[in-house]
């Protein structure tokens, strides 16, 4: 390399002490993308590139809001592949209540597919339908058969999911303690982790108005590690980060991956880093 030091597996700048990662699988500290969304733009180029660059810094990867049905099943298959290539986990996402609605057996076939597929973590979601507890209890216990993990999703908000204050679905709050009782038979069931809807909590509320108060006692009753928490806008996550732990377990979008991490590993962002150091420099004076 023309008499210069070899740069394989070097980081930059490596001299400037920041935070480091443990190792994968993490116990704690997890965090989740979701990709893809919204946009057409994750194309398997583009999801390659993000893990080839970043996924050191996340452990899970989210088909967000059942985009996988409208993708061929082999591209599907091969994002999976590329992210079990880098130690990164798959999600479904909250797909299941739309399968619902062509029954039992549907539902069936989709747990089935998504063994055949690869996925590693089912999410078992009622955002925008009542579904009664036994059934999700049943659903988390079916998953657990096949060999994956269940991940069940609970709201505080009932009638919530994505787009519900653009939809204009009619929503309401439900009792904390049913909430709790709800995770505990989760819990019973076999889920090792919890996802926590944002709405009602954090999402679409100015900062004075979310209930951290809930999010709170969420975690004096069970620990920060039995939940992940929905985390999709900066400054939710920085709280977290703040206020909660910089080893809770969040679920952020897949563009928030270095900002995110920014901040985690006290690399540039969180004016703590700053807090009681002296800075100067004389240079050749």
């Amino acid at each position: 390399m023309n008499g210069k030091r070899s740069i394989v597996g070097k980081r930059a700048f490596e001299f400037v002490e920041i935070g480091v990662l443990p190792p994968k699988p993490r116990k704690k500290g997890v965090i989740e993308v979701r990709v893809p969304y919204y946009a057409a733009s994750p194309t398997l180029t583009y999801i390659g590139d993000l893990l080839d660059t970043w996924s050191e810094y996340f452990d899970g990867m989210k088909f967000a809001c059942g985009t996988m049905r409208m993708m061929q099943k082999a591209h599907v298959a091969k994002i999976i592949k590329m992210c079990h290539d880098h130690d990164v986990y798959v999600s479904t996402g909250g797909f299941v209540e739309r399968v619902l609605v062509q029954g039992e057996r549907a539902v069936d076939r989709y747990f089935e597919e998504c063994k055949e597929l690869d996925y590693d973590v089912v999410e078992i979601s009622s955002g925008f339908v009542q579904i009664s507890l036994q059934d999700k209890l049943a659903m988390v216990r079916k998953v657990r058969e096949l060999g994956m993990k269940p991940k069940p999703e609970i709201s505080m908000m009932i009638g919530a999911g994505a787009g519900t204050h653009i939809a204009g679905y009619k929503t309401k709050m439900r009792p904390l303690k049913e909430f709790m009782e709800e995770a505990k038979a989760h819990i019973k069931s076999g889920a090792e982790i919890i996802m926590v809807e944002s709405e009602g909590l954090t999402e679409d509320l100015p900062a004075e108005k979310w209930r951290k108060d809930v999010i709170m006692k969420l975690i004096d009753e069970f620990g920060y590690e039995r939940w992940m928490f929905e985390a999709a806008d900066p400054e939710v996550f920085k709280w977290y980060l703040l206020n909660v732990s910089r080893d809770a377990n969040l679920f952020i979008d897949h563009t928030q991956v270095t900002e995110f991490n920014a901040w985690r590993l006290k690399l540039w962002g969180d004016t703590n880093i700053w807090k009681g150091k002296k800075v100067g420099y004389k240079g050749g004076r």
